[in-house]
C-alpha cells in the first residue's frame, strides 16, 4: 500500500486569455503531463509490501489503511475494544492476584472477534457488489450498457473532439489509450474507500475501458466508467490528497515491491493535466437560467414564433415552456445553441412573424434574455445577388427530417433569413413555411441530391418521375437559386461512417437515443436510431447541437433511450399511423412517413465543383448544378 504516486509535468498549468468570455474555457495543453520518477511512494523498512494484522480480529489489510501510531488496528472500533478488553483483563488478573496470560487476553477477545469477523464478510459482499455496479457506470434506462453495447459488437463512437458544443468539446486534449489514471479500487474488502492506478484501454465518447495497473493482458476486472466523472483522478493526486493507493486483492501478493513496480510502469507514461476535473467543472457551467424570457418557434404553426420562458436547464439542453401555459406542460425542448431560439425582439427585428402573447406584463421573475447569449450567424451581403421569392431550391424537410425535398424561397427577411416552403405540401395560408438562414447547412443548391445520390422527394402529386430539376424549372417558369449563395464550408468534423453517439430525436425533441452514422455527404450526416426503421432517420449537420458524445447522458444526469425492442417498435409504428391521419403540423420534428430508399451506396468525401448553366438554352432561367470533379 501506498501513500500515493506523486507525479508532474513540466508545464501543467493552463492559462486563458484576458479577451475570453467567462464561459470560454482554456484548452487542455497540446500534451498531456508525462509521469516522471520522482514520485513519493511510501515505502516500509521491511521492503514488504505494507500488509498488517490487526491485532484485536486478525484482518489482514494494507498497513496505512490501520490505525493508531504503531498501526496493529484495522478500525477505531478495534483499537477502543482492544484497550478496553486490555483493561478488564488486567483487572481480573490483579483480582486473582496473578498476571494475565496471552491465553486469557484471546479467551477475552473471542466473542468481539467472531462479530467482527462477520461484519469484514459483510464489508466483502458490499465491497463485491459496488465492484459489479463499476463495472457498468454508463448504464441506462432498462439496463443498458454504453460498455457492453460497444464490446460485444466491436463498435467505435465518434471522439469527443467532433462535438464542440458539448463538455470539454474544444479543450479535449489528446486522451488516449495508454493514458493513466487514478480511480476507486473496487476489488478490495476494506472498510474505507481506498484507490489504484488503471490505464485506458480503450475510448468511447466519454466512456473509457481501464485495467488496473498489474493485470498486464488479463481482462478479467476491466470495467467501464466516464473519465469526466467525479471518481478519476491524474496521477499523483492520491499523493496530494492524502489519499491511499491499494492493490486489487485479485493481484495482491502479485509482487513484494509494488514500489519498483509503479515507478517502472509508470515512469513516461501520460495521465490527465492536474486540473482536468476543474476543466469539465468549468465546461459544465451554462449561462441560460430559469425564468429567461426567448422567443422560440411555434410547433403548432412553423412560419411563426412565440415567447417562452427557461423552465430547466440540463447540459445545455433547455425545456422551454410557452408563456401562455397555464399548467406549464405546453413546452419545447432545444439546446441553448439551437437556430430555432432566438432574444426578444428578434422576430421584429428582421420582419418574422409572431405570435403576441396574451400576457401584458412580465411575470414575476422573469426576465429577458442577454442577447449576446444565442449563436451567432454569420454576417452576409445582400446588397449585390441575392434570394429573391420564388427561387427554387432543396430543403431538409423540418417535418420530416428523414427527407430532402423540393422547394421554394417564398420570403426574404432581413440579415439574411429566408422563409421556406415545401413545394406541393404547403398550407393556403403559408402557416407551414419555415425559417433558414442563407448559410443554414439545411438547405442545398439545385441539384444537390442527385450528384450525391440521395433520393430527392419529389413535389406531392407530381407525376413526371423520375423527377428532373430542368423539366420542373421549365413548367413551373422558375429559376434555381444561385450556387454561389449557399453555404459550401465543409469542417473537419472527425465523424466516420458507423460512429456512435447519443442523438436527440427531433420528433420528441425531449427524447435522446442510441444512435449511428450511417452515411456522410461533406458535412451533412445521416443519423440512424438503433433498433429502428431507417423511416426514422433524420439528416442532421456535423455541428448540431442535437449530437452529443457517448456517455455524455451519463455526464449530464440526462435519461439516454435504448435501442428500441420489436414491442416497443411495433406501438410506436401504430401511434405514428394515427398521427398522420390527423395530419399534425406540430413541430416535434421529422413525420413518421414511408421512407424513400437510397439508389446508390454510399459516396462519402466526393469532391466537386459549382457551375451555372444548363444545356438546354430553351429553359426560362438558368439552372445551377453540382458537377462532380474528375480526378
Amino acid at each position: 500500500m501506498f501513500d500515493g504516486y506523486d507525479s508532474c509535468s513540466e508545464d501543467t498549468s493552463s492559462s486563458s486569455s484576458s479577451e475570453e468570455s467567462e464561459e470560454e474555457v482554456a484548452p487542455l495543453p497540446s500534451s498531456l503531463p508525462i509521469i516522471k520518477n520522482n514520485g513519493q511512494v511510501y515505502t516500509y523498512p521491511d521492503g514488504k509490501s505494507g500488509m498488517a494484522t490487526c491485532e484485536m480480529c486478525g484482518m489482514v489489510g494494507v498497513r496505512d489503511a490501520f490505525y493508531s501510531k504503531t498501526k496493529r488496528f484495522c478500525s477505531v472500533s478495534c483499537s477502543r475494544s482492544y484497550s478496553s478488553n486490555s483493561k478488564k483483563a488486567s483487572i481480573l488478573a490483579r483480582l486473582q492476584g496473578k498476571p494475565p496470560t496471552k491465553k486469557a487476553k484471546v479467551l477475552q477477545k473471542q466473542p468481539l472477534v467472531a462479530k467482527l469477523a462477520a461484519y469484514a464478510q459483510y464489508q466483502a459482499t458490499l465491497q463485491n457488489q459496488a465492484k459489479t455496479k463499476a463495472g457498468n457506470t454508463a448504464v441506462s434506462m432498462e439496463g443498458f450498457s454504453w460498455g457492453n453495447y460497444i464490446n460485444s459488437n466491436s463498435f467505435i463512437a465518434a471522439p469527443v473532439t467532433c462535438f464542440k458544443h458539448a463538455p470539454m468539446g474544444t479543450c479535449w486534449g489528446d486522451i488516449s489509450e495508454n493514458v493513466r489514471v487514478e480511480v476507486p479500487n473496487t476489488d478490495c474488502s476494506l472498510p474505507t474507500k481506498v484507490f489504484w492506478i488503471a490505464g485506458i484501454i480503450k475510448l468511447a465518447g466519454y466512456n473509457a475501458l481501464l485495467r488496473y495497473e498489474g493485470f498486464e493482458n488479463d481482462s478479467a476486472l476491466d470495467f467501464w466508467c466516464n473519465i469526466c466523472g467525479s471518481d478519476i483522478h491524474p496521477v499523483g493526486w492520491c499523493a496530494a490528497s492524502g489519499k491511499p493507493l491499494v492493490p486489487p486483492r485479485t493481484i495482491q501478493h502479485k509482487y513484494t515491491n509494488w514500489k519498483a513496480f509503479l515507478v517502472k510502469r509508470l515512469t513516461g507514461a501520460k495521465t490527465l493535466p492536474p486540473d482536468f476535473s476543474q476543466k469539465v467543472s468549468e465546461s459544465m457551467q451554462y449561462p441560460f437560467k430559469p425564468c429567461m424570457r426567448v422567443e422560440v418557434v411555434d410547433k403548432r404553426h412553423l412560419c411563426r414564433t412565440r415567447v417562452a420562458v427557461v423552465e430547466s436547464v440540463i447540459g445545455g439542453r433547455l425545456r422551454l415552456v410557452y408563456e401562455e401555459s397555464e399548467d406549464r406542460t405546453d413546452d419545447f425542448w432545444c439546446h441553448m445553441h439551437s437556430p430555432l431560439i432566438h432574444h426578444i425582439g428578434w422576430s421584429r427585428s428582421i420582419g418574422h412573424r409572431f405570435k403576441r402573447s396574451d400576457i401584458t406584463k412580465k411575470q414575476d421573475g422573469h426576465f429577458d434574455t442577454p442577447p449576446h447569449l444565442f449563436a451567432k450567424v454569420k454576417e452576409v451581403d445582400q446588397s449585390g445577388e441575392w434570394f429573391k421569392e420564388g427561387m427554387k431550391l432543396e430543403a431538409i424537410d423540418p417535418l420530416n427530417l428523414s427527407t430532402i425535398c423540393v422547394a421554394t424561397i417564398r420570403k426574404v427577411l432581413a440579415d439574411g433569413f429566408l422563409m421556406i416552403g415545401i413545394d406541393g405540401s404547403e398550407a393556403a395560408d403559408g402557416s407551414d413555411w419555415f425559417c433558414y438562414h442563407a448559410t443554414s447547412p439545411s438547405i442545398f443548391p439545385v441539384g444537390f441530391c442527385e450528384i450525391n445520390m440521395i433520393e430527392l422527394t419529389p413535389p406531392r402529386g407530381y407525376t413526371k418521375l423520375p423527377f428532373k430539376w430542368f423539366d420542373y424549372l421549365r413548367e413551373t417558369g422558375s429559376i434555381a437559386a444561385p450556387v454561389k449563395l449557399f453555404n459550401k464550408d465543409v469542417p473537419n468534423h472527425g465523424f466516420r461512417v458507423g460512429m456512435k453517439l447519443e442523438a436527440v430525436d427531433l420528433m420528441e425533441p425531449r427524447l435522446i437515443c442510441v444512435a449511428t452514422v450511417t452515411r456522410i455527404i461533406h458535412r451533412l450526416l445521416r443519423i440512424h436510431f438503433d433498433g429502428w426503421e431507417e423511416e426514422y432517420d433524420q439528416w442532421v449537420d456535423c455541428e448540431s447541437p442535437d449530437l452529443y458524445p457517448v456517455g455524455w447522458c451519463q455526464l449530464t444526469g440526462y435519461q439516454l433511450q435504448p435501442p428500441a425492442s420489436q414491442s416497443s417498435r411495433e406501438n410506436q409504428s401504430a401511434s405514428s399511423k394515427q398521427k398522420k391521419k390527423a395530419k399534425s403540423q406540430q413541430y416535434k420534428g421529422h413525420k413518421k412517413m414511408t421512407p424513400l430508399q437510397l439508389k446508390e451506396e454510399l459516396l462519402d468525401g466526393e469532391d466537386y465543383t459549382f457551375l451555372q448553366g444548363a444545356s438546354d438554352q430553351e429553359s426560362n432561367g438558368s439552372a445551377n448544378f453540382y458537377i462532380k470533379q474528375e480526378p
